[in-house]
Parts: structure tokens; C-alpha cells; sequence
């Protein structure tokens, strides 16, 4: 098994969300709240601010834009949690449209961290939501939403496991069926795993998929990240909430997943997140030194025979 430890500083033994890479969850989920109760919301998740509230690290990080004093001109809770809400509803979209109007009803989220998807889509009769994510993170998910009696939308299947371990065949104790059309969603995981983790990753999924399946997932393309070291994005995130996502980031040169994706004969489309600020007419747009000029989003569908 390929390891996919990610970077970080000093807090591997961190299993919840109170540090590295789980942390990024916490903050991925207050831009979720924050989106919500805008007026022109891209997306909407009710259960986002109570992840928040409910963990030390975050309970006083804001959850309105009204509590950001310098609301969309801050580069945190302004522009970069803008983008996260898009993300949010780009790849909302993207799970509905590929079980809605393909045979696909089993649904993987890898690094499924604090996402609500199983309980705040509306999903359609028999889909399965299996979220892989360590046991620290998927068990503060799990105090939370139970605390608020929240009842998934469709059938859920949480399964404890971190990546370096053997969560195909986790997968497959679960229910999973290799024999049934699957979706599959890497939302900002990617950045994080070594490139022959991604790889392995990439290779396992195309492995596993029946015809009629599909993957999305989010890459960074730049040569060097540490050019964008300066970004508004990334010393507003370190100062205003101490985390530096790139100690958290690999940096190895990143390998063409989609175009091996291409070469095993997948259908794919990579996008930048600004062709969809202009699609949905709000969201983050380009400037300079710019930390999401390298973020792309893949969306790839394997044919039916």
C-alpha cells in the first residue's frame, strides 16, 4: 500500500480535527456556513456552523459574513471561503447529475471529512453513501449531527479507515459492489497525498469502475507552490487561524491523473473554479499572485461497453 502521509508540522498523531489536515476540515466547514446564510448563497448546509461551534480549535471563527469586520475584502473569509462554496456546489451538482441521470447509485467520498452530503441532498430511492475518513474525524461528525438528530437522506455507510491502509478492502466488507455503476469524489484531498498515492488512487478507481461510473476531483498544477508562498490566501489562512497549508500540501511534481484517466479510456474535463464563477455569476475570479491559478477541477466518466 502506497503511504499517503501528508506534510505537515509536528501534529501527525493528530486523529480528530483539532490539527493538520483535519483541521482544514474545520475551516472548509466555516466557509460552508458562512456561504449559507449569504443572500446569494451558491450553496446551503445547516449542518456546517454546528461542526464549528462544537470543536475548541473553531468556536470562535466566524460563521456569517456579518462577523468578518472586513467582510469579502478579507482573503479568508471573503475570498477564499467564496471559493470554497462554489466548490461545494459545482461538485454538489456533479454527485446529483451522475446519479440522477446515469445507473449509478453508490456513491464514494474519499476524505469525506466534515461533508453532510448523505444528510442534506436530495438524493434519489436506493443510493449508498460510503465516506472514508480516519476514525477521529468520522467520530466527532457523528457526535455532532447526532446531537442535532440529524437523519441521513439517503443509506449511509461511514467507514473508519485512513488511506495508507487497506480501505479497498474496507470498501468492499461495507457493501460496496464492483459489479454496479459508482461515483466517486476526491474534494480537496489530492493536494495532500504524495503523487504515487495519487496515482494509486487514480489506478484503484479505474480498477474498481464498472462502465457507466464517474469520479471528480480537485488538483493543483503548479510547477512550484511555493511561488504563491505570498498569496493573500495563504498568509491570511496562517494568520488568522494558524494553519499554513504549505507545510499541510505536497509538493512533488503532480502526475497527469487525468490524462491517465484519458489513456484507460475515461471521458474527462478539466476546468478552472473561474469558468464557474462566470457560469454561476458569483465566486472568486483571477488576480495577481494568485494561489488558486494551479486549481483545477477534473470530472471523468467511464463509458458503458
Amino acid at each position: 500500500m502506497v503511504g499517503t502521509t501528508p506534510r505537515n508540522t509536528g501534529v501527525e498523531g493528530k486523529e480528530g480535527v483539532e490539527g493538520g489536515v483535519g483541521l482544514t476540515a474545520l475551516m472548509v466547514a466555516a466557509a460552508r456556513a458562512i456561504e449559507t446564510h449569504r443572500h446569494d448563497s451558491l450553496a446551503r448546509d445547516v449542518y456546517a456552523e454546528h461542526f464549528v461551534l462544537a470543536a475548541p480549535a473553531s468556536a470562535d471563527w466566524p460563521i456569517r459574513m456579518q462577523q468578518v469586520p472586513d467582510g469579502d475584502a478579507n482573503p479568508l473569509w471573503g475570498r477564499f471561503a467564496r471559493y470554497f462554496g462554489l466548490r461545494t456546489r459545482v461538485l454538489d451538482d456533479f454527485l446529483l447529475r451522475s446519479v440522477r441521470t446515469g445507473s449509478a447509485c453508490q456513491v464514494v467520498l474519499f476524505g469525506a471529512g466534515l461533508d453532510s452530503r448523505a444528510f442534506r441532498l436530495d438524493w434519489p430511492p436506493g443510493c449508498v453513501i460510503f465516506e472514508i475518513d480516519r476514525e477521529g474525524v468520522l467520530a466527532f461528525k457523528h457526535k455532532v449531527l447526532d446531537g442535532l438528530s440529524a437523519t441521513p437522506k439517503a443509506a449511509r455507510v461511514p467507514i473508519p479507515i485512513d488511506l495508507r491502509a487497506d480501505w479497498v478492502g474496507a470498501l468492499a466488507d461495507a457493501g460496496f459492489d464492483t459489479a454496479a455503476p459508482s461515483v466517486w469524489l476526491a474534494e480537496g484531498l489530492m493536494f495532500y497525498l504524495p503523487a504515487a498515492a495519487e496515482t494509486y488512487l487514480i489506478d484503484t478507481v479505474d480498477r474498481l469502475s464498472t462502465g457507466g461510473s464517474a469520479l471528480a476531483f480537485e488538483v493543483k498544477l503548479d510547477k512550484d507552490l511555493l511561488e504563491y508562498r505570498d498569496s493573500p490566501l495563504y498568509t491570511s489562512t496562517t494568520h488568522q487561524i494558524g494553519i499554513d497549508l504549505l507545510s499541510l500540501f505536497d509538493r512533488e511534481p503532480r502526475p497527469d491523473s487525468a490524462g491517465d484517466l484519458a489513456s484507460n479510456g475515461w471521458s474527462t474535463s478539466v476546468r478552472t473554479p473561474f469558468d464557474f464563477t462566470r457560469h454561476h455569476g458569483r465566486g472568486p475570479l483571477p488576480e495577481p499572485n494568485d494561489a488558486l491559478a494551479g486549481n483545477r477541477w477534473v470530472f471523468a466518466n467511464k463509458p458503458l461497453p
